[in-house]
């Protein structure tokens, strides 16, 4: 009886072993040719609408931050854009009519959960990192077993091709200079804590403005099948310049 079962046991162990390694086998083709070709994504959480104006008014200055831990240099890439648009980037704001602000929060690997989560915050939202985890069950100890092996014989063909996603996340302000006649006040709100036990609310309303301010977040998506971040950097960054650029 003892060896029946263990024969039982056993061929049902091989036989779903075979099964996950073929199913792991079409999976990893399958994100092989599906994911092939390097694909660039571009979103926007909000909208920005800018007042026309004339070309010899056209004059933006740049200012692009980077606080990740990649070394990126985006200014270069955006201005060429703006320009390639009619804009004449300046270094002194005083002389500029538009002032577009940016921050790159965050770049590295995150899946489309975590990539949409920091699109729904929205400018100054939080940013999660990403996660990833898997949890193996069965109704006993056998079937646990034969899905062990199949998983270790399946991990030969998936750890080939991996559905690899890179994400950039960045907050941009833009200030534009009010049209004539138009009379810009802002109202400032403000909760700041001093130390455990103090805290200060400050509501300043009626300022007179010098620029109407408009904010949003960009959130840049590279994928592609074992993507290193070396080929998705200039790719993330040239789509988020196209992306601001596109605002002018």
């Amino acid at each position: 009886m003892r060896i029946m079962k263990l024969v039982r046991s056993v061929a049902a162990a091989g036989i779903l072993g075979i099964v996950v390694l073929q199913l792991s086998g079409c999976g990893a083709a399958h994100t092989a040719i599906k994911k092939r070709n390097l694909d660039v994504q571009t979103r926007m959480s909000e909208t920005i609408f800018l007042e026309p104006m004339a070309a010899s008014q056209r004059v933006v200055f740049v200012d692009i931050r980077n606080t990740s831990d990649k070394e990126m240099n985006l200014q270069p890439t955006i201005a060429r854009e703006l320009q390639m648009r009619g804009y004449t980037v300046t270094n002194d704001p005083q002389q500029a009519n538009y002032v577009l602000q940016a921050n790159v929060l965050q770049v590295g690997k995150a899946d489309l959960r975590n990539s949409q989560q920091a699109l729904d915050g929205g400018f100054g939202g939080a940013v999660v990192g990403a996660t990833a985890g898997y949890a193996i069950s069965g109704a006993n100890r056998d079937v646990a077993v034969a899905g062990l092996v199949g998983a270790a014989l399946g991990v030969v063909g998936d750890a080939l091709v991996e559905d690899t996603y890179y994400t950039m996340v960045t907050d941009v302000q833009i200030r534009e200079r009010p049209s004539a006649g138009e009379v810009v006040t802002q109202t400032q709100a403000a909760s700041i804590r001093q130390g455990t036990a103090t805290s200060i609310r400050e509501n300043v309303q009626g300022i007179k403005a010098d620029w109407k301010t408009y904010r949003t977040r960009v959130v840049s998506t590279a994928n592609k099948m074992n993507l290193e971040f070396e080929e998705a950097q200039p790719a993330l960054q040239e789509a988020l310049a196209k992306s601001l650029s596109g605002l002018f």
